[in-house]
This record gives structure tokens, sequence and C-alpha cells, in this order.
């Protein structure tokens, strides 16, 4: 894939009003509650075979930063057990195909607005600026995490409105995008102005000659993560594609997402000083 790493400044919202703070509260409680029902262990993450597609590209740092990514996984953020089921498509014409589902599904919080199946994550205690606790797992993004930033622009770092005056600024290292060509495609969310600065410091594949995508485009274009089905009559992984599949793909529906992508449509490319010095000219 075709992924990289990792307005005036706009705040985190207070939970009261910030849409992306009351999915984390009622993703956490109705996780939680689903897995009670279940006498599940409380914590519950995506199959171990989703693993790897955590571990692409993201903010980290040698030295133990003051600020740590809103999309970063905690430690005691863990895999869940295994409870996916295929069942026959309800629209489907012929034989053989199927549909991944959990076995106590919550299709407001399983499946993103495509209606793709996502793998599971469970959710340390939150703060009061409704960022997760916990010791960050640097080299992890938390899928509903990096699903909820993606899916509204919000920044990877503060969970703030991403888009600027001038576009949504996302982030890659110098050598992501050498010898591609279109679609350009990113697995990272955007970063808001205030932060832009604070990700390149992060990340040690920002720390040289960060590029800035100035997106005035930049649309949902589908996921990455594995591909199900059955194994000597048991729900398996059977494939783990190494490009995202975009959305309306045949596969999708026996498909466990962990990352949300998008395709960079229209865009100029900036440094980081050109992005901070257009955004300063900007009116008050």
């Amino acid at each position: 894939m075709n992924a990289p790493r990792s307005g005036p400044a706009l705040g985190p919202r207070t939970a009261a009003s910030d849409p992306v703070a009351d999915a984390n509260t009622a993703a956490s409680e109705r996780l939680a509650a689903g897995l009670r029902r279940k006498a599940l262990p409380t914590l519950a993450t995506a199959p171990a075979e989703t693993s790897p597609r955590e571990t692409t590209r993201t903010v980290r740092s040698i030295a133990q930063p003051t600020f740590i990514p809103y999309i970063t996984q905690r430690r005691g953020e863990v895999a869940a057990p295994d409870n996916l089921v295929l069942r026959p498509a309800s629209n489907s014409r012929g034989r053989g195909r199927y549909r991944l589902f959990y076995g106590d599904e919550d299709p407001g919080l399983d499946r993103d607005l495509r209606q793709v199946l996502w793998a599971r994550v469970s959710f340390n205690p939150y703060d009061e600026r409704q960022h997760p606790t916990g010791d960050p797992e640097w080299k992890m993004m938390h899928p509903f995490r990096q699903r909820i930033t993606m899916e509204a622009l919000r920044c990877q770092i503060c969970k703030a409105f991403a888009t600027t005056p001038l576009g949504t600024v996302f982030l890659a290292g110098a050598d992501d995008y050498e010898d591609k060509e279109p679609p350009l495609l990113t697995n990272q969310p955007p970063v808001c102005a205030k932060h832009v600065r604070t990700a390149t410091a992060l990340c040690d594949h920002l720390q040289e000659d960060p590029v800035v995508f100035l997106a005035t485009s930049a649309p949902l274009y589908g996921v990455l993560g594995s591909l199900y089905g059955l194994v000597d009559g048991r729900v398996d992984v059977v494939a783990q594609p190494k490009e995202p599949l975009p959305y309306g793909h045949p596969e999708l529906p026996t498909f466990l997402a962990s990352q949300l992508i998008r395709r960079l449509a229209r865009f100029r490319v900036l440094s980081v000083s050109e992005l901070r010095r257009e955004l300063a000219e900007l009116p008050v």
C-alpha cells in the first residue's frame, strides 16, 4: 500500500459536546456490557492475526514524551477471545456466499459507516480530556480510535478537528511516495495545525524532512485487515492482503478490518516550514 506513517489550532472539545468523546464513552460502555453478558474478560480486541496491521508506522519517541497521541494503543488494550461466525449472506444469490459476524455483535460499534466488520479492541479508562490512559504501545494504533479519527478527519494527536482553511494536513516521510503512482493512499489520520510540530517530533520517521500533503479532497478508500473463511470447519484467517481492499470489493463481507484508508485525491505538497508560513498568513 502507498501508505505513509504517521486552522488555526482547534483544541479538544468537552466530552459533552464532542461526538468523538461520546463515541469513546459509548463504545467503552457497550463493549464492556456485551462482554459481561457473555462472561468474557473485560478486555477485548482484535484476533491476534490482525495485530501486524497495527504495527505500521505510528508516532513514537525514544524519550518518554509529555503528550501521547490519541490514536496510540495503550498497554492493557489487548486481543479479544475469538467469537467470529460465518452466516449465509441475506442477499446471496447461489451457493457459497457468507458474511462475517460477531456472535454478540453490536452493529453500531462493530461496523463502520460502510458496514464492514471491525476488529475489536478494549478500552482503558479515559481521563478528563477523554484521552485513553496507560503506557503507550508506540508501534500500534488502536483500531477504533484510528477509525473514528479517519472517518471524522480528526487530529491523530489531540482528536480536534484537523481541517484548516487551506485544507487537511496529512504527514508523510520524505521517501514514502517516491516512485509511487496514483492513487496515493494513507492509513494515517490527519494532524491539526497546532500539532504538526508535535507529530514530527514524536515520530522518528518524520524527523528528517517530512512531507506535508495539504489535501482539499481525501475520500474514504477502503480498509486493511484479514480475510476470513472456513478452515477445517472453523472460522479462521485465510489471507492477509498487503494492499487495502477498496469499499465495494466482493471479499469485504468476510473481511475483518483493522485500519481505515483514505485516498489523497486533490492536494498540494509542502514542507512543514511552508505550511507554517501559509497558516501564519491567514487572517485572524
